[in-house]
């Protein structure tokens, strides 16, 4: 039906147009277009960019003839009234056409900026109270303002009314009040700008008055006169007055930092803010603190209407925690693999959102080195842990802490850490000062310290080897207490500063113990290791014994209580989850951390951890000083560990019996012993309880069996303790 009628109105209009041209004679040609019309037809959809131009135009030729490099009449009437008008301000006036006429000429092209209705009332502001205020510096009278001199009439309609009912004083704080508001409409800048610029001039204020206030360091005492004169180009000046035997700093390499720009910090500071704002959760960023590897943002909550029980709404403040729980959302709108929330900053009244950088800086030993932080810990045993997050260096005092447990998954920094602290020690101290056991059951991170003068042997890697080390480490801090009590000493410090004032002294060195890896020396004498560890940490601290122990595994099992309860001091790096997290630090964190030297650290004197990004040491720079140490001092790298002899003591025991030296001691507290009495003592079968008897018969501190049948008399006393030893020496001949 469709494609019928169709057919008919087709055939109809056919019918149409022969009718009315058979009625005409002859066909009307269709008119030709004149080249004015075609000039306005092609030009019309120009039209608006062809006002552009000519005000872009009309714009230069009036600042031509105000600057007087044209002349003509229509124009110098124009810019004499102008001049009449604005004063100066004709001049800027030209400049705002030619933008504007510019501005709508090419508004078919894409525009590198983006021009504000707000800026364009601020700039109208501020050249408005510009012109109010030059008419008042200026002083002009109405025949100079028609002259064309000062702001102008406009300068003068604006400022004369207002320094007749105001007097000059307020008119000029409304003016420049005016001026500055219009200049902030220009610039786009926010209260929360002005507010965040202000507090960051309050704390510059802050800190340049406390360093006024801060009487300056003392004065290096001059060097030996075997040291060779200061260069006086040298780096800045060391810790402690260095001995010439001391290594020099450049030996290590300085540091390259990379910094932030303002756009990518205001950039993540308005995506945290509408973050926040998005969940309902007002608040704003006020401070920003940059570190080599994150950079924390110290947000301020703010405030929400919640109806009260009376109905009417209240202010009630944004809640810390529900800003910590948003950490995720945070992390995925700003678009970073982690970040943590530290809720609140302690000693601040901000939450701290800290924010991975793109660039993560490696914090060098040196620069933490030549810092004041390291400078005034005056201690032999101060070690740099790294920068902050506001990039400041953070170091810290080993006696202080006493002992330090380190724990972290593979490939977090745990034993660049051990490093670092290492060089610095020998870094900062001679020999006869500090000397240290190394023990790695890894056989590859420690090794290249062999070598060093400071080391009491070897570093151990045998498990084997590693109970007797530390036996003889509780056998010397014993041993230290006993010539403590002889001179009435209660610590080290003491104990050398009255044998310093004898004849024939001798001061005792400081003893730094490093156990690269925890979990492998308790998976294979767990007793042993947690027993001399906790005694160690518990008594060692005054023998001037201090412990730095590293685990890759952070479980319970590895982590005893025991060792917990003793090892105040804790560097954590990344964990894998919120549990291991809790073992090493009591709280979460550690799984929030980026590795490669990122870490918290739970100093026994603050109530929160710190983040810190660790020194990095490379391994040139370690093998340059174990170099120099080798070359200073050639002839005291020991022959023999001084752990030989029980190492030895503990083998030949362990081929007889494990329990032979609580036997002996029993034996020298009893008048008469036998083999039931020592399996009822020691809780052992009767074989074992024989063989022990016949091992004290073989060192002579029991009768003959035939002379004394089942239970025999002891030939020894409490004071004969000779008679294990030179057992033991005729076995180990």
């Amino acid at each position: 039906m469709l494609a019928s009628w169709q057919g008919q109105s087709s055939l109809k209009s056919k019918d149409m147009a022969g009718s009315k041209t058979s009625g005409n004679k002859r066909a009307t040609p269709a008119p030709t277009a004149t080249w004015d019309e075609r000039l306005i037809t092609m030009l019309l959809p120009w039209r608006i960019e062809l006002v552009g131009l000519l005000c872009a135009l009309l714009g230069l030729l009036i600042l031509l003839s105000l600057l007087h490099l044209t002349r003509s009449a229509p124009l110098n009437w124009v810019t004499n009234q102008l001049r009449l008008l604005a004063g100066w301000g004709a001049y800027p006036l030209a400049l705002m056409l030619m933008a504007l006429g510019g501005h709508i000429a090419l508004r078919q092209f894409p525009r590198p900026y983006r021009v504000q209705p707000t800026q364009i009332i601020g700039a109208e502001l501020a050249l408005l109270s510009a012109l109010a205020l030059t008419h008042q510096f200026s002083q002009a009278g109405l025949a100079e303002t028609f002259s064309g001199k000062g702001g102008g009439l406009i300068g003068w309609a604006l400022s004369a009314p207002l320094l007749e009912f105001l007097g000059p004083i307020l008119t000029y704080a409304f003016q420049f009040g005016l001026l500055a508001w219009g200049l902030v409409l220009i610039g786009k800048v926010t209260w929360q700008d002005m507010v965040r610029g202000l507090t960051l001039a309050s704390t510059r204020l802050q800190a340049w008055a406390q360093q006024l206030e801060t009487p300056p360091p003392p004065l290096p005492s001059a060097p030996p006169a075997t040291a060779p004169a200061p260069s006086t180009a040298a780096a800045p000046p060391a810790p402690l007055p260095r001995p010439a035997i001391l290594p020099p700093l450049s030996l290590l390499q300085a540091s390259k930092e990379a910094t932030i720009s303002p756009a990518e910090i205001e950039h993540k500071t308005h995506i945290i803010e509408r973050t926040l704002a998005d969940f309902g959760l007002p608040a704003r960023v006020t401070t920003v603190r940059q570190g080599p590897a994150v950079t924390q943002f110290g947000v301020t909550p703010g405030y929400i209407e919640r109806p009260g029980p009376d109905g009417e709404p209240h202010q009630q403040k944004v809640r810390v925690g529900q800003i910590a729980a948003l950490n995720k959302d945070l992390a995925l709108a700003l678009k970073v693999p982690r970040l943590r929330v530290e809720a609140p900053v302690p000693g601040r009244s901000v939450v701290g959102i800290e924010v991975p950088n793109m660039d993560i800086s490696a914090v060098r030993l040196r620069a933490v080195l030549e810092a004041d932080a390291f400078r005034r810990l005056k201690s032999p045993l101060a070690v740099a842990l790294g920068r902050d997050v506001s990039g400041a260096a953070v170091a810290t005092d080993l006696a202080r802490l006493p002992h330090l447990l380190i724990a972290g998954t593979t490939g977090s920094g745990k034993s660049v850490c051990l490093g670092s602290l290492i060089t610095t020690l020998v870094f900062n101290n001679t020999p006869d000062r500090l000397k240290m056991v190394l023990i790695d059951p890894k056989k590859v991170e420690l090794s290249r310290y062999n070598g060093l003068p400071h080391l009491l042997g070897p570093v151990e890697t045998d498990h084997e080897r590693v109970i007797g080390v530390l036996r003889w480490l509780t056998a010397e801090m014993d041993q230290r207490y006993q010539l403590f009590a002889e001179l009435g000493a209660r610590n080290l410090n003491v104990y050398n500063e009255k044998v310093s004032h004898r004849p024939q002294g001798q001061p005792l060195p400081y003893i730094a113990v490093f156990i690269d890896e925890l979990a492998d020396l308790m998976a294979m004498y767990p007793s042993d290791v947690e027993r001399t560890l906790c005694r160690l940490a518990q008594m060692a601290r005054a023998t001037g014994i201090h412990l730095v122990v590293a685990t890759q595994r952070p479980s319970t099992d590895v982590i005893t209580g025991l060792i917990k309860a003793n090892f105040p001091a804790r560097i954590a790096f990344s964990v894998a989850s919120t549990i291991d997290s809790r073992v090493v630090l009591d709280g979460v964190g550690a799984e929030h951390l980026l590795g490669r030297g990122d870490m918290l650290f739970l100093s026994p004197e603050a109530s929160a951890p710190a983040r810190i990004q660790g020194c990095y040491v490379a391994d040139s720079e370690i093998d340059a000083i174990v170099a120099y140490w080798q070359r200073a001092l050639p002839d005291q790298t020991p022959a023999a560990p001084p752990w030989e002899a029980i190492l030895a003591r503990m083998q030949v025991i362990g081929q007889t019996d494990d329990l032979l030296e609580q036997a002996v001691a029993f034996a020298q507290e009893h008048d008469t012993v036998s083999a039931s009495l020592l399996q009822r003592k020691l809780r052992v079968g009767y074989p074992r309880a024989a063989r022990l008897m016949e091992a004290l018969y073989e060192m002579g501190m029991v009768e003959d069996p035939k002379q004394g049948g089942r239970t025999r008399r002891s030939l020894v006393n409490g004071d004969d303790g000779d008679a294990l030893d030179r057992y033991l020496e005729e076995h180990l001949d």
